[in-house]
């Protein structure tokens, strides 16, 4: 009995520790390198964060596990973390096109259209004007039947006939009833052979909003492709939205084989590149590759033309390629200097990846403070459904509006890839702990030993 209950009091001992050390663990906002206030607006008690590039790189780890917010008491509160997929929710078609004509002596002017359509509002006829016939008319570009797409559009990708090369740029515009037109921005096509490859621009980003038709009107309808394709891609109107957030410039390192790289703070997801073209009439077929780290093979994510050329007294400007998605953290620029190169000075450089939103639920008073930059840090984040029961995503856009103010030095607050913040109180009570367990564990040790020999004497004793 009297060693039952010693070992009873050893594991009461032992366990109490365990709870203090605990305690004495939780996370605390000095924890975290980087600190920097909230300021809140609109209704709570939830509030929402678009994480800007700044913090993703300030982060030590790409998924945001070291993230937290606390309150003016310290407290951490609870949050979850948003993110938009890129790839889903997406409805990709073929789409129907037909061409729009105007009188040679007035081409730039918009063609006028009369139609037929079923019952499904599915465009059967184009026919143009009778005072066309008997005149010389010249292709002034393209009618696209969208209404089999109830989503959102947010690209458009065309092919044309191969024998058609060069740059052809165009405006966008949308309508529902083939009467009233809206404008969508502008479109630019590019098909070039170079050395032996043929390079293609064949994909235009659209605004992301409904439309049953749209209208394509060529600038220089002597040069306007002859359609073989037309594909447009929708998201459907519940998804999230996922804007990109774009990185600062960012210099380029020239290695002796003339490549140039970048070195990103940490791995992400890119979705995105910005190269600036600072020098006019430039012109570069590009390939980009990328690794997770200096060790690693080099893996192909894109490649293409970049170019900033004048067309008709307009500059014609491509300086952005499309990356897969792929998380990396060191980036490689070749460029192939027979059309010219991107001159003398290395390359600046921006990077997109699709935008985060912190949702947090208040608790407390203020100040309210983002924190970062924890290397030992794990993920706290819950499920959106979680934080806020009942979750409907058209409540995403009516919760509290949160800013976050970034400070100049917010790089310098930081600390380098690779660099490991030892907590040293942290690791004391740890230590601590496990030489009072490891106490406890000798002398319940020594007690089980002692009892069969007391056992044995008392038998003796009889």
């Amino acid at each position: 009995m009297n060693m039952g209950k010693k070992l009873r009091q050893a594991w009461l001992l032992a366990s109490g520790l365990l709870l203090c050390s605990w305690g004495q663990a939780a996370e605390r906002l000095d924890d975290y390198a980087v600190q920097l206030p909230l300021t809140l607006s609109g209704e709570g008690p939830w509030y929402r964060l678009e994480l800007p590039m700044a913090l993703h790189f300030a982060a030590r780890f790409g998924d945001l596990r070291d993230l937290r917010v606390f309150n003016g008491a310290g407290e951490a509160l609870a949050y979850a973390l948003v993110r938009s997929e890129a790839g889903e929710n997406l409805q990709e078609q073929a789409v129907k096109w037909f061409p729009l004509y105007a009188e040679r002596d007035d081409e730039l002017a918009a063609p006028r259209l009369r139609v037929q359509r079923s019952s499904t509002g599915t465009l059967i006829e184009l026919v143009e004007p009778g005072a066309l016939a008997d005149a010389p008319a010249v292709l002034r570009g393209w009618l696209l039947d969208a209404s089999a797409i109830e989503a959102p559009l947010v690209r458009l990708s065309l092919d044309w006939t191969a024998g058609q090369e060069g740059f052809q740029r165009f405006s966008i515009e949308a309508s529902d009833d083939l009467q009233g037109w809206q404008p969508w921005g502008s479109g630019q096509l590019a098909r070039l052979a170079f050395g032996g490859e043929r390079i293609e621009q064949r994909q235009v980003e659209l605004p992301g909003r409904p439309a049953r038709y749209l209208r394509l009107l060529w600038q220089s309808p002597q040069q306007a492709p002859q359609l073989s394709a037309a594909q447009l891609l929708g998201r459907r109107s519940d998804s999230l939205p996922a804007p990109l957030v774009w990185s600062e410039l960012m210099p380029a390192t020239r290695n002796q084989s003339g490549e140039y790289q970048w070195q990103l703070p940490l791995a992400l997801p890119l979705e995105r590149l910005h190269v600036e073209l600072e020098q006019a009439n430039s012109l570069a077929p590009v390939r980009v590759s990328g690794r997770h780290d200096g060790g690693g093979r080099w893996q192909p994510l894109a490649s293409g033309l970049l170019y900033r050329l004048p067309e008709n007294g307009v500059e014609m400007r491509q300086d952005q390629l499309q990356l897969p998605g792929v998380a990396v953290q060191q980036l490689r620029l070749q460029v192939d200097e027979r059309g010219g190169g991107l001159g003398s000075a290395a390359p600046r450089l921006r990077v997109g990846v699709r935008a985060t939103q912190l949702v947090f639920l208040l608790r407390g008073g203020p100040p309210y403070r983002l924190a970062l930059g924890r290397s030992a840090a794990q993920s706290a984040a819950l499920p959106l459904g979680t934080l806020i029961p009942g979750f409907l995503p058209a409540r995403l856009q009516r919760l509290g509006r949160a800013r976050v103010e970034l400070e100049t030095d917010l790089n310098a607050l930081a600390q380098p890839p690779g660099h490991v913040t030892r907590d040293w109180k942290r690791w004391g009570l740890w230590a601590v702990l496990l030489l009072g367990v490891g106490v406890l564990a000798l002398m319940a040790a020594s007690l089980l030993r002692r009892s069969p020999a007391q056992g044995s004497g008392a038998g003796r004793d009889e």
